[in-house]
C-alpha cells in the first residue's frame, strides 16, 4: 500500500495503539475490551452499529481468556479495534463480512498476545539493568522502567494494528469478492461459533468460582431492567 493509502488508516492505528495499552499496562480502564475497542473503531469508520455488533461476538470469544498474572492470552484491544474497522467499512447485508472479520480479529489477537509475550521478556532486560540502582532506593532508576514499559507496550500495539491493517484491508476486499455463503448463513456461522465459546467461558467460570452465580443473575436482571427501562 502506498503512503496516500495508508494515511486513511491513521486515526484506527492511533485507536489501537492506545487500547492495546489499555490491555495491561495503562490505565487498565477495560477499554479494551472487545465490546468497547470495536464499537469505537466501527464509530470511527462511521459505522457504531457495526462495530458494536462484531465487539458482541468478539466479546464471547474473549471471555475465554482469563488475563491473570503472567499467562500468555491474546491482545485484544488492537484486535477488535481490526475487526471493528474492518466490518465497519463494508455495507450492511455484505455477504461473509462479518465471518471474515472475526476471522482476521482472532488471528490479530494471536499475534497481539505473541507480542506482549516478547514485550515481558524487553521489560524484564530493562528491570535486570536498572536492578542495582532500584536496590539503591533510586526513584529515577524505577521511573525509567514504568515509562519505557509504557513507550514500548504503546509501539507496539500500534506496530501490530499498523501491520496487520497494512495486509488485511486489501485480502478483507478480495476475500468478500470470492465469499460464496449468504449473509444470514456467514452470521449464523459466527453467532453460533462465539455463542458456544462464550457460554462454555461462562459455565465454567460459574462452576469454579465462588458466587460466581449470583453476580451472574444479578447482572442478568440489572441488564433486563435497563433494557425494559429503556425500550
Amino acid at each position: 500500500m502506498m503512503l496516500a493509502e495508508l494515511l486513511p488508516l491513521a486515526p484506527f492505528i492511533v485507536l489501537g495503539a492506545l487500547l492495546g495499552l489499555d490491555v495491561v499496562a495503562f490505565p487498565q480502564a477495560m477499554l479494551s475490551r472487545p465490546i468497547v475497542a470495536a464499537t469505537a473503531a466501527g464509530a470511527l469508520a462511521g459505522n457504531p452499529l457495526g462495530g458494536l455488533t462484531i465487539g458482541i461476538a468478539l466479546e464471547f470469544f474473549a471471555l475465554e481468556a482469563m488475563p491473570f498474572g503472567s499467562s500468555r492470552y491474546p491482545e485484544w484491544g488492537s484486535a477488535a479495534v481490526i475487526g471493528g474497522v474492518l466490518f465497519g467499512r463494508v455495507e450492511e447485508g455484505t455477504a461473509g463480512a462479518m465471518t471474515v472479520a472475526v476471522l482476521i480479529a482472532l488471528v490479530a489477537a494471536g499475534i497481539g498476545g505473541t507480542s506482549m509475550h516478547l514485550l515481558r521478556r524487553f521489560n524484564a532486560a530493562v528491570a535486570r539493568q536498572q536492578q542495582a540502582r532500584i536496590a539503591l532506593g533510586s526513584g529515577s532508576a524505577v521511573t525509567v522502567v514504568q515509562l519505557t514499559g509504557l513507550t514500548i507496550d504503546l509501539v507496539r500495539a500500534g506496530a501490530v494494528t499498523a501491520l496487520i491493517l497494512v495486509v488485511a484491508v486489501p485480502l478483507y476486499d478480495r476475500l468478500l469478492a470470492t465469499f460464496v455463503l449468504t449473509p444470514v448463513v456467514s452470521r449464523a456461522v459466527v453467532v453460533g461459533t462465539a455463542s458456544a465459546v462464550g457460554l462454555a467461558a461462562i459455565w465454567k467460570v460459574t462452576q469454579s468460582t465462588a458466587g460466581a452465580r449470583w453476580y451472574l443473575l444479578a447482572g442478568l436482571l440489572l441488564g433486563f431492567a435497563i433494557t425494559w427501562r429503556v425500550a
